[in-house]
């Protein structure tokens, strides 16, 4: 017997929500000191880091595990040759849009903050499609001669959605069982057992492969990681009993996320070397245990909340993917122009994200959604042509 699939206003909503906290994330990264960026502001702040680690641990999973859990909603909906198709046009096209298009702004405001290259656009671009490495560290992705930049995201989302397809068929064959054990979660089970195979990634794979490459080739701890989280979240909308556990626990893990935060900054800033045995492999826990129940707290909260049909909630949802496209390159431009102006460190940010949010809005509002071609290579549906009312008794004035 197959499942009714009832839509997830929560998961459109947390969608929406971590989308937004990525755009704020680019941003702190231009004026967080001592972590690079593609272009830093003379403003930057040691204490941002603080933020900006408590975040950073967290938000890509997030992101994956969401996406994981739409893929459960359009898999059962579409099947697989229709959700193949549809993934396939939703994130290749957009992708080879905004290497060729919307990311190049991005590699030559860099270039031009490296001292590498010369002002003037069109002669960077000239160079740029000749696809021919640059010189060390023009910008990133420079060593093959072109990059996707935040869009890196699209193409480790193809490779999980490539994967899933024969997964879920798997999957199906024990769908009574898995239903059985999803809806029996105990709390240790739910707060416990995804910490397993995340620390034997860091024990195992982390030291063969490192942390994120962004280049999907060789990047194995990444896509361990990455996809796990993926698949939590296909499976954990399979079934409503662990969102019953999950706004039960709400509070807790508003008490149990933050504490973890704290274990990941004593071991992290905290303890210099080995001072007891078993020191690594704690710090491995500690590490993942702040992971997970960051993003628990979230989809409890979120679950409780947000599950309910806002008015907002379907322009945002359409809206969040030419926003999340364009806005990098948006960021990097107005802070490239305008970090010479001397604003300082109040003025400049708020500039560079009301620049931001503004040149999305406009750009999406009056250009993208109108113009077919354009909804086509930022990854929206078709344009659908409202038909006008049908005349009947009831409605007639």
């Amino acid at each position: 017997m197959q499942k009714v699939i009832h839509r997830r206003h929560d998961i459109d909503a947390l969608r929406v929500l971590a989308f937004g906290l990525l755009i704020l994330y680019h941003l702190g990264m231009a004026y967080v000191a001592e972590w690079g960026w593609h272009v830093k502001s003379t403003h930057q702040s040691e204490s941002l880091q603080i933020l900006m680690l408590a975040v950073n641990q967290w938000r890509m999973p997030l992101l994956f595990l969401i996406s994981g859990a739409a893929t459960y909603f359009l898999l059962g909906r579409l099947g697989s040759a229709r959700f193949l198709l549809q993934r396939l046009r939703q994130l290749l096209i957009p992708l080879l849009f905004g290497i060729l298009v919307v990311v190049p702004p991005q590699a030559y405001y860099e270039a031009l903050s490296n001292g590498v290259i010369e002002p003037g656009y069109l002669s960077f671009l000239w160079q740029y499609f000749t696809f021919q490495p640059w010189p060390a560290d023009s910008f990133a992705g420079s060593h093959v001669g072109f990059t996707w930049n935040h869009l890196w995201y699209l193409p480790y989302l193809l490779c999980y959605t490539l994967v899933i397809i024969p997964v879920a068929y798997f999957l199906r064959a024990y769908q009574a069982k898995m239903d059985n054990w999803i809806a029996g979660l105990k709390v240790w089970q739910l707060l416990f057992i995804p910490l397993l195979p995340l620390t034997l990634y860091g024990l195992y794979l982390f030291p063969l492969f490192g942390g994120i490459n962004y280049a999907v080739v060789g990047d194995w701890y990444t896509h361990a990681q990455f996809f796990t989280f993926f698949l939590l979240g296909y499976l954990l909308v399979s079934n409503k009993d662990p969102w019953k556990l999950l706004v039960r626990l709400r509070f807790f893990l508003l008490v149990a996320a933050p504490l973890c935060f704290c274990l990941f900054l004593l071991f992290d800033r905290g303890l210099e070397g080995d001072i007891f045995p078993g020191q690594p492999l704690i710090q491995l826990i500690v590490i993942y245990a702040n992971r997970w129940f960051w993003l628990l707290a979230v989809l409890a909260w979120g679950h409780y909340y947000l599950n309910r049909p806002f008015r907002w909630l379907p322009y945002a949802t359409e809206a969040v993917y030419p926003w999340y496209i364009l806005h990098q390159t948006i960021t990097v431009t107005a802070l490239f122009e305008l970090k010479g102006l001397s604003l300082g460190p109040v003025i400049e940010p708020l500039l560079v994200f009301l620049i931001t949010v503004i040149g999305c809005f406009t750009i999406h509002e009056f250009i993208i959604r109108r113009v077919s071609l354009l909804r086509l290579l930022f990854g929206l549906k078709a344009k659908t042509l409202s038909k006008p009312p049908i005349l009947s008794p009831i409605n007639q004035n």
